[in-house]
């Protein structure tokens, strides 16, 4: 496995030289984890990256309680990287990873990252153009509305014959289709009893042919319908996911904005006490004891 060849596939190394890109290489320290083992889980301490060689990556976020489910949000597969946040700050891990399957992975610790990165401008750039780019995906995806009526875009486009297909199924399940089947019956064969020369006698051969096309042609265009169904059904399915995934991340900027505000403003308590309790200074005069 030429190592120096898997870093040049991804974009924060593009920047680097040969040289030192092989030089990285050998210091990257090779995981194997079995199906379902966790890689790492959110709010741990990162301060390494990974490369998958083999197997599969899921990326999630763990359910919020007790008997809530988790969130997947990608599979990485061979080739791909992930936790790469960690080597530039010191914060917890923004979800977790779990292996899907046998899967083998190279580790690159912050450490022989910066090493390798401060010998190299070219890098420096590529690695800002990369956080760029992620930090213009995310500002995209809380800028844009995800709810959206996925089934009515569907139906938007749909062309005359799926409309058609869509028309005849919804009219085979009712009880109009009924009645008029069992009224076009009874007139039938009271016009042929009564008739001096019956165009179709007893049994009714040729109004059984046009009952066998009918049924013959309702059930493709009935299954075509289901299928159609189906795929609307899905389509909501991603919509929601899209919905669920933008409130997550902006309860997330909410939470995170919350407690730098408290940290905030406990500092600034802190100060203004500070400042009361020192001898020699006056209190405010919202803060003087009441004689």
């Amino acid at each position: 496995m030429d190592r120096s060849a898997l870093l040049a596939r991804i974009p924060l190394f593009q920047g680097i030289a040969v040289e030192d890109r092989r030089a990285l290489g050998e210091r990257l320290v090779e995981r194997s984890y079995a199906p379902g083992s966790l890689i790492f889980a959110k709010d741990d301490k990162g301060a390494s990256m990974f490369l998958i060689v083999s197997g599969a990556v899921q990326i999630f976020l763990p359910p919020p309680g007790a008997g809530s489910p988790r969130v997947n949000l990608k599979v990485l597969h061979p080739g791909e990287h992930f936790g790469e946040l960690a080597l530039f700050d010191d914060k917890p891990r923004s979800a977790s990873a779990e292996a899907e399957a046998n899967t083998v992975l190279l580790e690159l610790s912050r450490d022989d990252f910066i090493a390798g990165l401060v010998r190299a401008p070219a890098a420096v750039m590529a690695v800002l153009s990369e956080m760029a780019n992620r930090l213009r995906d995310t500002n995209n995806l809380l800028s844009q509305r995800a709810a959206k009526d996925a089934v009515k875009e569907m139906e938007d486009k749909l062309s005359w014959a799926e409309r058609l297909a869509d028309r005849v199924a919804e009219i085979n399940g009712s009880w109009r289709f009924i009645i008029f089947l069992c009224f076009v019956s009874v007139l039938w064969s009271i016009a042929n009893a009564f008739m001096p020369k019956p165009f179709d006698a007893y049994p009714y051969v040729f109004f059984n042919l046009v009952l066998a096309l009918l049924v013959a042609l309702q059930g493709p265009l009935i299954v075509m319908s289901q299928n159609r169904q189906a795929e609307k059904e899905r389509a909501q399915a991603a919509s929601d996911f899209q919905v669920n995934l933008k409130n997550e991340v902006n309860i997330e900027t909410l939470v995170r904005q919350l407690s730098d505000f408290r940290r905030e403003t406990g500092e600034r308590l802190e100060r203004l006490e500070g400042t009361v309790e020192s001898p020699g200074n006056e209190p405010p005069p919202g803060l003087r004891a009441a004689p």
